[in-house]
């Protein structure tokens, strides 16, 4: 089984960085011979936040989490939730809060790193 390894760093919205990641960890995380790990650092732990609210016909990153928690993990930067005033019980189900030496074991085991 092949291990890909997302690092996200840009807000979930404004910037397509996170939505092009959310995509594309989507569409590997329901490939059977893949196992995807997405960590979320810096703005991108926002993307994580339960009750977001879109307008209409715009993407909407939880749901689009909600796709790669079916069959992946999703790890969020302790420091930067922190800084960012985000509290466990904020995080959608199944996220949760992590840590750099996480991101370091993660990194070493994986086969691909891709950062956005």
């Amino acid at each position: 089984m092949s291990q890909v390894l997302f690092i996200v760093n840009d807000a979930p919205y404004g910037s397509e960085r996170a939505y092009n990641a959310l995509r594309l960890a989507g569409v590997l995380s329901a490939k059977e011979e893949v196992q995807v790990r997405l960590f979320l650092m810096a703005d991108a732990v926002a993307c994580a936040k339960a009750g977001q609210k879109v307008p209409e016909g715009y993407y909407n990153v939880q749901l689009m989490l909600g796709k790669v928690l079916r069959k992946g993990e999703v790890a969020l930067c302790g420091t930067c939730m922190d800084a960012r005033g985000l509290r466990d019980e904020e995080l959608v189900e199944g996220a949760r809060r992590s840590t750099l030496a996480q991101l370091a074991d993660w990194t070493a085991e994986a086969d691909k790193v891709l950062v956005f």
